[in-house]
């Protein structure tokens, strides 16, 4: 019997067999069948940038930051730089100013005292000179003894100060030029003498050729000498008492950064001490306090050094110069006897006799000015004395002048260098005078410039030592911490 399939099934079809591959081509006979070619190989990969030490030391205080042991580190090591460099800094600073110091009190305040006293020399010996040209034949054995003191003074000055000054300095040619101007003026002068002696009239001439070397080069040159000098002596305080700012800003600095750190300590372990940092923290305290306290006590001895002392004594030394040069020209108004003139408006005068004047006003202005800076009686009484003695040589003066106008050559000449009642009396008395007035200041001045240096003794070494003694604390005191990690 035959079954009729479902309807609803699809037929079975009947299985499709596998379509067979193309073939390959024949190849033409004697040919080969090549490989294809290899892949090309793949560049290598660039070798690994090698890192710097820097970066890999960033990268381990990096990861030492992360723990409490490699914090710990890093606080003692940033301590014991700051300390150290505290003191570094501190002795660097106090060293130089500790050398200014002692600068302005054995080189540059002594060599500007050579300085005015070459000048002065110089100018007295002109003095000496044109008085013992003016008593000819009788010329006293004071007034030439005088002369030859003067004239070896400048000498062994000029020697001293060549001794001290920098090579190739203006003021070593400013000495240089002294130097060979010195015999130059002392053969004029022996010359002058000569021939005064012999009563021949062109003895003066050479006076006056002998003090126009001596005004116009030999006195000038010293006077630049004595302005260098004082720049020098200047420069030497502008040294010695600036406040050392890097070394304080450190010192505190340092002192901020124990407390925080001990600050820190106390907050992680409750203990309030910490032996290494308190050790450190003293050393520091100790060293800004000496610094501080050693600074201003010898910045106020050395102010005061210069203002009752250097300040003096340069008012004093140009009332003395002045003083000198008046009677220089007061002798050689005399000596010339009208031959240099100089017009003053309408008026004709003297030459000699006009600079007198000019100096005579210089000299009353030094020491009214020398007056008001004297601080006590001691040096306050010369000034007034040579005031008043100045004074009286004003007066004198005048007379000495009237007589020579009148004619009266002889009397106005022992008026001038005469053995009593003259000006020469007055000038001495003004010379004496102001003298004993700089040797006070200068007294002054060596014991406030002293004190001043001696204030800074051991101060450089002391902040070095104790510096490094605030290091080591630090470090144990950190290291103390550390050991309770272990």
């Amino acid at each position: 019997m035959t079954h009729t399939p479902d309807a609803g099934a699809p037929p079975t079809l009947p299985a499709i067999p596998p379509q067979p591959s193309s073939p390959t081509p024949p190849t033409p006979s004697g040919t080969s069948t090549a490989a294809p070619p290899p892949a090309p190989a793949s560049p290598p990969a660039p070798p690994a940038r090698r890192r710097t030490a820097f970066a890999e030391g960033v990268d381990r205080l990096r990861h030492a930051a992360t723990t409490e042991p490699g914090r710990l580190r890093i606080i003692g090591a940033v301590l014991a730089a700051l300390v150290v460099a505290f003191g570094a800094v501190t002795a660097w600073q106090m060293t130089d100013r500790a050398a200014a110091a002692d600068a302005v009190l054995t080189s540059s305040q002594p060599l500007t005292s050579d300085a005015a006293d070459i000048y002065r020399s110089l100018a007295d010996a002109n003095t000496a000179a044109s008085s013992g040209f003016l008593a000819g034949g009788q010329e006293s054995a004071a007034t030439r003894d005088r002369y030859e003191r003067d004239i070896a003074t400048a000498a062994s000055k000029l020697v001293n100060a060549a001794a001290n000054a920098a090579p190739g300095s203006p003021s070593t040619a400013t000495i240089t030029k002294l130097n060979r101007l010195l015999p130059e003026y002392k053969g004029l002068v022996e010359r002058a003498r000569t021939y005064n002696r012999q009563g021949y009239p062109v003895g003066g001439a050479y006076l006056r050729y002998a003090n126009e070397k001596m005004q116009r080069e030999m006195l000038p040159a010293a006077q630049d000498l004595y302005t260098m000098e004082n720049e020098r002596l200047r420069a030497d305080y502008a040294d010695a008492t600036p406040y050392p700012w890097p070394a304080i800003a450190l010192g505190l600095a340092a002192l901020a950064a124990l407390a925080w750190v001990q600050r820190r300590t106390y907050l992680r372990t409750n203990r309030v001490l910490n032996h290494g940092l308190v050790a450190a923290t003293t050393a520091a305290t100790v060293v800004l306090l000496w610094l501080t306290a050693g600074h201003a006590l010898a910045r106020s001895h050395l102010d005061d050094s210069y203002d009752h002392g250097v300040r003096s004594l340069a008012v004093l030394h140009d009332a003395r110069i002045a003083s000198l040069k008046a009677r220089g020209n007061e002798n050689l108004t005399l000596v010339a006897r009208g031959a240099e003139t100089v017009r003053v408006g309408d008026t004709t005068l003297d030459a000699y006799d006009h600079d007198f004047t000019r100096d005579i006003d210089t000299l009353a202005e030094g020491l009214a000015h020398a007056r008001r800076l004297a601080d006590d009686d001691t040096g306050a009484q010369p000034v007034t004395a040579a005031m008043g003695n100045m004074t009286e040589w004003k007066k004198r003066h005048a007379a000495a002048r009237e007589q020579d106008e009148n004619g009266n050559y002889q009397q106005a000449l022992d008026m001038v260098i005469g053995a009593k009642g003259a000006t020469g009396e007055c000038f001495d008395a003004v010379d004496k005078n102001l003298a004993t007035a700089l040797e006070h200041e200068e007294a002054e001045f060596a014991t406030a410039a002293g004190d001043g240096r001696d204030a800074l003794t051991g101060l450089p070494t002391g902040a070095a030592v104790l510096a490094v003694l605030g290091a080591t604390g630090a470090v144990l005191g950190i290291g103390r911490r550390l050991s309770e990690y272990r």
